[in-house]
């Protein structure tokens, strides 16, 4: 048990930490992607904004209301230097949608008819901003009609992808020293818990010793007491709860002992169908008596590699259940199929189905009746049936199956 805790401590930890590692890279990368973008846009205005050129000529430096503030924050981002170090194209319409004139005097990778052939995709699009193949573009009015700017960003996405690649490689290396060192305090981390269930083993144990000497000196005396006093029933009440208390110490026991990550089984290959129509036959009798329909649709040919013992024990506690909890004159129906996996559910009428909390009948000791009163139950048997199941590597369940039926679902 606490081997299976220690693993899903550790599950739950890389879980954790590779989705904040995710969530980090994306928004490294979104905000990079965005700062990019804007950068890019900036220039493209740049360029619009003086026609299809830097403003201002080659030859001329640009006037001064052309120069970005010293207070702007992006003054740094462009410089008089940036014309010379910007390559960019532009393309110009007029109001026919005709191509008037181009402008590929500042970029060498780019003749006159791929600037057209990329203007005329961007015009047919709806968007004023975005990127064809590495250039970011942007549509803009003019006076002769309408006119696209593209600015090489290759450079940029460059730098972005060689920026993002290293954090993506800082991050998973945090990601792998934090797990690593997870994974080596992960015991220390159990370790408490590990210590309390110990201690509860302990306890079991011990009252397993202490109390079944009284116990056996209980009944003793009582069959003693029988011989001289005779049958009464004040003797019949004790031999009754001493029956019970034998078998709440024997059940918790056999919980304790289930729990143990050693626990062998004797796993053979079990006649599934078979052992489900055997138990189903053997309370019977009992639901016929206590006046409670009984059903089942069972494929006796499912067969399984499992512990029969443990698994005959698994049926009757939901047998046994539903029996008790079943309402007075219900119907209890147990139904076992194959498909991908094996389905075992077993269904009663249970009409305050909507009072208990589904979740928790497989707790210790959890009782769906709150004033505890005695019905043949200690609150202990669905949990050894969770118990049985998980040894199988399988999953066992509750659920409502209508406002007054309960149900019980076995997947191995």
């Amino acid at each position: 048990m606490i081997y299976r805790l220690q693993k899903r401590f550790i599950l739950i930890s890389t879980v954790a930490v590779l989705t904040v590692v995710a969530l980090v890279f994306g928004v490294i990368l979104v905000l990079n992607i965005s700062s990019m973008n804007r950068n890019m846009d900036m220039l493209a205005d740049r360029v619009s904004e003086g026609g299809g050129r830097f403003p201002g000529s080659f030859d001329e430096p640009p006037p001064f209301d052309k120069m970005p503030p010293r207070n702007e924050p992006n003054f740094e981002f462009i410089t008089p230097e940036t014309p010379f170090s910007t390559r960019h194209f532009t393309v110009f319409f007029d109001k026919n949608g005709e191509v008037a004139r181009t402008n590929t005097e500042s970029i060498y990778a780019i003749d006159e008819d791929t600037a057209i052939e990329y203007a005329e995709k961007t015009m047919a699009d709806s968007d004023e901003r975005g990127w064809i193949s590495s250039y970011r573009y942007k549509i803009f009015s003019t006076d002769l009609g309408m006119g696209v700017v593209f600015v090489d960003g290759s450079m940029s996405r460059t730098v972005l992808m060689q920026s993002t690649t290293i954090a993506g490689f800082v991050l998973l290396g945090c990601a792998a020293l934090v797990l690593m060192l997870i994974f080596l305090l992960s015991k220390k981390a159990v370790k408490p818990i590990a210590e309390s269930y110990e201690k509860q083993k302990q306890f079991v144990t011990d009252a397993n010793h202490e109390l079944k000497t009284p116990l056996t000196l209980i009944m003793t005396n009582v069959e003693i007491a029988e011989l001289e006093l005779g049958k009464n029933e004040w003797l019949d009440d004790i031999r009754a709860e001493g029956h019970r208390m034998t078998e709440l110490v024997n059940q918790l026991v056999a919980l304790s002992r289930m729990d143990e990550d050693g626990h062998k089984m004797n796993v053979t290959e079990v006649s599934l169908g078979k052992l489900v129509a055997d138990t189903v036959s053997e309370f019977e009798p009992l639901a016929k008596e206590r006046g409670k329909a009984l059903t089942a649709s069972v494929d006796k040919e499912i067969t399984y590699l499992g512990d029969e013992a443990l698994l005959h024990r698994l049926v009757g506690i939901l047998m046994d259940n539903a029996i008790k909890y079943c309402d007075q004159g219900g119907e209890i129906s147990v139904t076992l199929r194959r498909g991908r996996q094996i389905v075992l559910t077993v269904e009663n009428t249970y009409a305050a189905v909507g009072e208990i909390e589904l979740n928790r009948l497989f707790d210790r000791f959890y009782r769906a009746d709150k004033a505890r009163t005695f019905t043949g139950g200690y609150g202990i048997g669905l949990s050894m049936a969770k118990a049985i199941a998980e040894k199988h590597k399988g999953e066992i369940s509750a659920y409502k199956k209508d406002p007054d039926r309960i149900g019980f679902k076995l997947v191995i």
